[in-house]
């Protein structure tokens, strides 16, 4: 049978502290019910510098500078543990910093809704020139910016979003109509920050593989957030706006929403789409979510850690036919957790990984690696959520002692060689399983191991 590949992944951070500060959820909650509260009094002094971000381990893992397995052999928590002679850009993707991603926002602004100061549009305009994926046609597309009175102004009386760096406000996203709802300008700026950080991680996809940007035939969105007006609220489309901007001028598509299982219901249909001959080539998007910038800070902050949700994460992946070089991915091996299957952890692992590992005549160990929900433990564990990836390989190894496919004494071994630290930043839809796709085109090829599991 012929089926699809896993062809390219790209793999993208965006460092957003101000972001943390006026735009996460957790924080703007708390300025309207605790407005003095002593976390957000003490929240700015926890918030770290970009080449602390560059520094961080997780972070480089995330890139494909380096590997799960290494982060395996340093030992938690990692926040203390700075990496020294690192990279901003990675094998798979890259690390931008605040200023210039506000830069990327207004070249992803269509409607003339993002506004910049003069100055601070300069230098921004000045560092993205220097960008290696920023073209020149997109620089121009910033435009000369407005006094920092203007923007102020459209701040305190016109409900426009600010846009900060450094702590000083250096412009807004005006709102993009007067009544609708569905276009405030919070909307608005959630939406920009869902467009530009796709953005990124599609443009990385594209030149880390070598990629003909013409050659892409089909783009899904899978991101947390939606777009669209009062007339059609969240029915708007990412996917080809994103397509738009990195000249894939031969490609169509749709967003697919599935909250933290969107990347994975996005993988299943591009596979089929593949596999069916409707399409060569297919990207699955996801953006980044300012709504869950610093989830978990009040934890952080009181066990004196630095916010360590503090970057958007972004990812893009290209599914095409087989090449006879790149994994395939087993179409007619799929999980499926039904509206009848239950919530109990053992009816979810069974329905998602046993199943279809059965269906195929295999046992639990005989998948080499297993990708669920790569949550990054320095950020859980110490706001009480613990070690998901951990919890999950503990499940998925119960259920092989169950089905006798392993011995209860093996599964501390099965843990460790089928298993990997979580590296993904919380952002919903990142975590799933996609982020170990990259890491797996080389350990399925290159490598020793002959079968992964996305979960």
């Amino acid at each position: 049978m012929d089926y699809p590949v896993v062809k390219g992944a790209g793999y993208i951070l965006v460092h957003t502290p101000d972001m943390v500060l006026h735009n996460g959820t957790t924080q703007t909650t708390e300025k309207v019910v605790n407005p003095d509260s002593d976390y957000l009094k003490e929240l700015p002094n926890h918030l770290r510098k970009f080449d602390e971000v560059v520094k961080y381990m997780p972070n480089q893992v995330y890139i494909g500078n380096k590997t799960p397995d290494d982060l395996r052999e340093v030992k938690m928590p990692w926040f203390d543990k700075p990496m020294e002679e690192v990279d901003r850009y990675g094998k798979f993707g890259e690390i931008m910093p605040q200023d210039e991603f506000l830069g990327l926002m207004e070249i992803c602004d269509v409607f003339d809704l993002v506004k910049l100061e003069k100055t601070f549009a300069e230098k921004v305009k000045e560092k993205l020139a220097k960008h290696p994926l920023i073209t020149e046609e997109m620089v121009s597309k910033i435009g000369e910016g407005v006094d920092a009175e203007s923007i102020k102004k459209s701040v305190e009386e016109s409900h426009s979003e600010g846009l900060y760096n450094d702590g000083e406000l250096v412009g807004c996203v005006e709102r993009a109509h007067d009544v609708d709802l569905n276009l405030t300008a919070h909307t608005m700026l959630e939406n920009l920050v869902v467009k530009a950080s796709g953005v990124l991680a599609l443009a990385n996809l594209i030149a880390k593989n070598n990629l003909d940007a013409n050659s892409i035939d089909y783009v899904i969105e899978c991101s947390e957030e939606a777009c669209g007006d009062m007339n059609q609220r969240g029915g708007g489309n990412f996917a080809k706006s994103l397509a738009e901007v990195c000249g894939c001028n031969n490609a169509t598509g749709a967003d697919m929403r599935g909250f933290c299982a969107g990347p994975t219901h996005s993988l299943i249909a591009a596979s089929a789409l593949v596999k069916s001959g409707v399409y060569d080539n297919v990207v699955i998007v996801g953006g980044g979510a300012s709504a869950k910038l610093g989830m978990n800070g009040k934890d952080h902050v009181k066990k004196d850690m630095p916010i360590l949700e503090d970057c958007l994460g972004g990812f893009a992946v290209l599914i095409s036919k087989n090449d006879g070089v790149n994994p395939i991915l087993r179409t007619d091996l799929v999980g499926r957790h039904t509206v009848g299957t239950g919530a109990s952890p053992q009816a979810v692992i069974g329905s998602l990984v046993t199943d279809p590992i059965e269906k195929a005549g295999l046992k639990i160990t005989d998948i080499d690696r297993y990708s669920a929900e790569m949550q990054n433990p320095d950020i859980t564990k110490p706001a009480g959520a613990g070690d998901v990836p951990q919890s999950n390989y503990k499940m998925i190894g119960a259920l092989g002692v169950k089905k006798k496919h392993i011995e209860r004494k093996a599964l501390n071994d099965f843990i460790k060689d089928h298993g990997m630290p979580g590296w993904a930043p919380t952002q919903g839809h990142i975590p799933s399983g996609v982020p170990y796709l990259g890491f797996a085109m080389k350990d399925l090829t290159e490598g020793s191991l002959n079968r992964a599991m996305i979960v």
